[in-house]
């Protein structure tokens, strides 16, 4: 504890320190996410592999969002990087045998950082929209190779299940089925961890603050000594490091490898929702977007046939009741967290904004009856 200003804060660890309540909450949510094994054993609604993966690719979002947070680019081919690592864990295990987790974990990130640094270099020259097509390009490209390939397993993907061994290794020890899942999984604590608090120094570093000017005015930018390619260009390498990893990981829960769950463009989508969803202008939005877009997935998947639908719905509602993503809209100063204050003094508030939602909602079918109207019949 350290008093500044007046104030209290709680040293998290060297240049993070925290007001108590936003350490209570932070170390509330690390103990939360460390006891999920033990909480999925309590209901089925809450199952391990959904959290797990739902993390990976929050993972993988919080890479991606230090692009879109601070440089203000827009990637449709995160999945790229994603799938590159997975892919190499694969074919370590699968072709080389192999068997440390460690190991394949190094060999994923390696693979998804030289794989972020080619397309980085071939995408950085463009922004806006061009940026954005060809990372999309770059994806859909490296998703044909992977799938025309019998090396990568074509469709049917790679095994990450090294020589005679059921699964890789963790120095040298193998584990059962549900022992090596478990470990698996706070291995994944420990990296996201690591991951956020490494993030953390490096958007509050003097390379974050240079990478917000750029995001705000890259010929300002420019005019004041900046080297806008190279800082551009190193932030979106280190967002395939978290790529990489977080697929080197992903390949290690799943145990088999295949394009369309890591390659292709929608997962792409999928990563760059999971920021949105939870809020690309904080740091732990994108894993909690991850987790809960993974989850309503799942849910459906066991409600309707249409889990499609019904996911799609309910994020409606969640970006419309959450506009500035999930965290986002629950920090202090948000528009949500002062509604909330000002239903808390007056209840009778609610009724008023239901109307008011209510009216919007009639006011927007009947606009969208107008256009049809006029697009089908041509009468204005």
């Amino acid at each position: 504890m350290v008093t500044r200003d007046g104030d209290r804060y709680v040293r998290v660890t060297r240049g993070l320190e925290l007001p108590p309540r936003r350490a209570a909450l932070g170390l509330l949510g690390v103990i939360l996410f460390v006891a999920v094994p033990d909480l999925a054993t309590l209901s089925p609604l809450l199952q391990l592999q959904v959290v797990h993966q739902g993390a990976l690719f929050g993972l993988a979002a919080v890479g991606l969002n230090l692009l879109l947070r601070h440089t203000r680019l827009v990637s449709f081919g995160h999945a790229a990087f994603f799938g590159t690592g997975a892919y190499a864990a694969a074919i370590l295990a699968t072709h080389f045998d192999v068997t440390s987790m460690l190991l394949l974990l190094a060999g994923a990130t390696l693979f998804g950082t030289l794989m972020a640094g080619v397309v980085g270099y071939l995408s950085l020259r463009h922004t806006g929209l061009y940026f954005s097509l060809l990372t999309l390009a770059f994806g859909q490209l490296l998703y044909a190779v992977v799938i025309g390939q019998g090396y990568f397993g074509s469709s049917d993907g790679l095994s990450v299940r090294p020589g005679e061994a059921n699964q890789a290794l963790l120095f040298g020890v193998e584990f059962g089925s549900e022992a090596y899942s478990v470990i698996v999984y706070y291995l994944t604590v420990l990296v996201v961890v690591v991951g956020l608090l490494v993030m953390w120094r490096v958007i509050n570093s003097p390379f974050g603050n240079a990478l917000d000017a750029i995001g705000q005015n890259r010929t300002r930018a420019r005019f004041i000594g900046i080297p806008v390619r190279r800082y551009v260009f190193a932030a979106f390498v280190l967002s395939g490091v978290y790529g990489g990893l977080a697929g080197g990981m992903y390949g290690l829960v799943q145990q088999h490898v295949r394009p369309e769950s890591t390659l292709y463009f929608l997962r792409s989508g999928d990563i760059l929702f999971m920021a949105i969803l939870g809020g690309f202008q904080t740091l732990v939005g994108p894993l909690v977007g991850g987790i809960v877009l993974v989850f309503l997935q799942d849910v459906g998947r066991d409600v309707t046939s249409y889990f499609d639908a019904l996911t799609g719905v309910v994020l409606v509602a969640l970006v419309f009741g959450f506009p500035r993503g999930i965290v986002g809209s629950l920090k202090r100063g948000s528009p949500f967290r002062e509604r909330l204050g000002r239903l808390a003094a007056d209840p009778s508030l609610a009724g008023t904004w239901l109307r008011g939602a209510g009216d919007a909602a009639v006011a927007a079918a009947y606009r969208a009856g107008e256009n049809l109207r006029i697009l089908l019949f041509g009468v204005n």
